[in-house]
C-alpha cells in the first residue's frame, strides 16, 4: 500500500509538464488569435485547459506497472 504515493509522485512529473505546456499553449493562443476575449476570460480559459489537460494525462497515459493485465499468455 506505501507504493502509492511513490506511484503518484512519479506520475505527476508527467502530468505538470503537460499542464504547463498546455497553459502556456494556450496563453499564446488567446493573445495571439484571439486578442478581443476579455482578459478574465482568458484566464479562466487557460486554467481550465491546464487543469483539463493534466486530468487526462493522469488517467491516459499510464506509467510504467499500471497494466494489470497478465502478459504470460494462454497457457
Amino acid at each position: 500500500m506505501g507504493g502509492g504515493i511513490v506511484w503518484r509522485k512519479k506520475r505527476f512529473k508527467f502530468v505538470i509538464p503537460v499542464m504547463v505546456i498546455v497553459a502556456i499553449g494556450s496563453v499564446y493562443m488567446l493573445r495571439n488569435y484571439y486578442a478581443e476575449v476579455p482578459d478574465v476570460e482568458q484566464l479562466l480559459i487557460t486554467i481550465c485547459a491546464a487543469l483539463g489537460s493534466g486530468v487526462l494525462a493522469y488517467f491516459l497515459f499510464p506509467q510504467q506497472g499500471d497494466n494489470k493485465i497478465d502478459d504470460r499468455g494462454p497457457y
